[in-house]
């Protein structure tokens, strides 16, 4: 063969090979049946399908999951640099990812590399020795009986002294609340108290406005929101990109961070000058995590962040879906009330004054119908919604799904909360009843099908505190005041950050107990 057609025929082979890789991507892609019935594109595989629902995700992806024979998705994108992994609702790869394989399955490089700016290395955001000992010191201090007793104490104080004389100004001004406003100052005053002994009293408005406590809250909502963006972005690099360009929405992490980062350095830096003068009170559990160990001051501002995020937002959450689901259930609300009012006739500590506004914690501890109320509340609305882990190496999940090395590995507990072969077929009603035996009294589900508090050995160590502080909230309340939604009839959209809140508020208007017609 001439010289010159062997080389023109190579370069004919050398343009077309381009053309024939993409034929065949495109033939293998075409030949794959997806069990979701998503489309999988060549190159880029499921990736058109994440853009176009990426404002409304976690409703998207549970109907996705729902379709799903094993209630598993994967959506390994194949191009350079973008996601691969795995959405489960199924509670054996549940249990499998967080307990039976836990060690195969930490946060990983890429979930504590996008958070790691916010939350830095604390018990939320750590893996290995680090993470443990975290674990271990938090566990221990959060089942001593002088935290319950001070996390008691605190709640009824900001329960009695703030919440309910708010409350009341706005019934008898007839004004209506932004109760998801409400909750988020109250729980931010509350686990303030509780973590560095400091009360910022936001649901004044002199205390919202003063020291920047106002702008501190508005950062620690923009960072969980940008935070978010990061994990949706379908190319992993994307935002260090954009971070090292200075571009939206990292110029506006980089100002919420300092924010943030300077609140809570003053926090510590005071706490310590605090204890160094033998004038801190060793109760609050910044005092007590503190004397386990020698720590800088970086890692106590961690650890501040992460109990501030989790103490405010995730309580928060589940107090205002809880609110709003039983605006339109007057049902469940007469049974609560019920049950309070037999407490209360059964307590020594009765009457209407301030002193026996707030309920002891061994009259929250019998209060089995709102225990179930509040259950099942976070079911439907999980405050965190999605939990995210990294698989280290090459490994098949019990329903046959392969999971690769470096892919991220999500379970969706709000998709879960919406399978009829988890829950039956009433699982998307609320329905508190489903969690009482044949007594009345709660009855527990596996946490590997109710991950609301996650599972294994990352499941929440404040889970009994935070049911306290609900508890304890809306059985005074309710006691006092009755709420009614004034938004349309349809359910708040949902804003899918770190927690699950609602978009626009939650508007309410309150009516003190007897003067509701009907």
């Amino acid at each position: 063969m001439e010289p010159s057609l062997t080389s023109g025929l190579a370069m004919l082979l050398l343009l077309l090979l381009p053309l024939l890789c993409f034929l065949c991507l495109y033939w293998d892609a075409k030949k794959q049946t997806r069990a979701d019935g998503l489309k999988a594109y060549p190159i880029i595989g499921t990736l058109p399908h994440f853009v176009k629902n990426q404002h409304r995700l976690i409703e998207w992806t549970a109907g996705v999951l729902a379709r799903c024979p094993t209630y598993t998705m994967s959506f390994n994108f194949r191009g350079l640099g973008l996601t691969a992994g795995v959405m489960t609702a199924n509670p054996a790869n549940v249990e499998y990812v967080s307990k039976t394989n836990f060690q195969n399955y930490p946060k990983g490089e890429f979930v504590v590399s996008v958070i790691g700016d916010f939350l830095g290395h604390g018990i939320f955001n750590s893996d290995g020795d680090h993470w443990l000992w975290q674990r271990k010191a938090a566990s221990y201090e959060f089942s001593k009986r002088s935290l319950r007793n001070f996390v008691v104490s605190t709640v009824r104080f900001e329960l009695v002294e703030r919440l309910l004389p708010l409350l009341s100004r706005a019934e008898r001004d007839g004004r209506t609340l932004d109760v998801q406003d409400v909750l988020e100052r109250f729980t931010f005053d509350n686990v303030c108290c509780v973590v560095f002994d400091e009360d910022p009293a936001c649901l004044t408005e002199e205390g919202l406005g003063a020291n920047g406590r106002a702008e501190f809250m508005l950062a620690l909502t923009e960072a969980q929101n940008i935070v978010m963006a990061r994990f949706m972005a379908p190319v992993k690099w994307a935002w260090r990109v954009k971070k090292l360009l200075n571009m939206e929405p990292e110029r506006r992490m980089r100002q919420a961070l300092a924010t943030i980062h300077g609140y809570v350095d003053r926090i510590v830096r005071e706490r310590s000058e605090r204890g160094a003068a033998g004038l801190a009170r060793k109760d609050d559990f910044l005092s007590r995590f503190a004397s386990s160990g020698e720590h800088s001051d970086e890692s106590l501002r961690d650890v501040v962040t992460n109990f501030i995020v989790a103490g405010r937002d995730t309580t928060s959450s589940a107090l205002s879906w809880f609110f709003w689901m039983l605006s339109s259930r007057p049902d469940v609300e007469d049974k609560i009330l019920q049950e309070i009012h037999a407490l209360r006739r059964a307590s020594s500590s009765t009457g209407a004054g301030d002193d026996a506004a707030a309920f002891g914690y061994e009259e929250l501890h019998g209060m089995q119908y709102l225990h179930a109320a509040i259950t099942e509340s976070m079911r439907l609305y999980p405050p965190v919604a999605m939990n995210t882990h990294c698989s280290m190496r090459d490994d098949v999940l019990p329903d046959g799904t392969f999971v690769g090395r470096g892919w991220q590995v999500t379970y969706n507990a709000y998709a879960m909360a919406r399978l009829e072969e988890i829950w039956g077929g009433d699982c998307s009603e609320f329905r508190p009843e489903r969690w009482l035996d044949e007594e009345g009294v709660f009855r527990p589900a596996s946490p590997f099908k109710y991950a609301v508090f996650h599972a294994g050995p990352r499941m929440c160590v404040g889970k009994e505190m935070a049911y306290i502080q609900m508890k304890s909230i809306i059985a005074t309340v309710l006691e006092r005041f009755s709420f009614r939604f004034v938004g349309c009839d349809t359910r708040p959209g949902l804003v899918f950050s770190l927690t699950l809140r609602m978009e626009g508020g939650l508007p309410m208007q309150v009516k003190k107990r007897g003067a509701l017609n009907g």
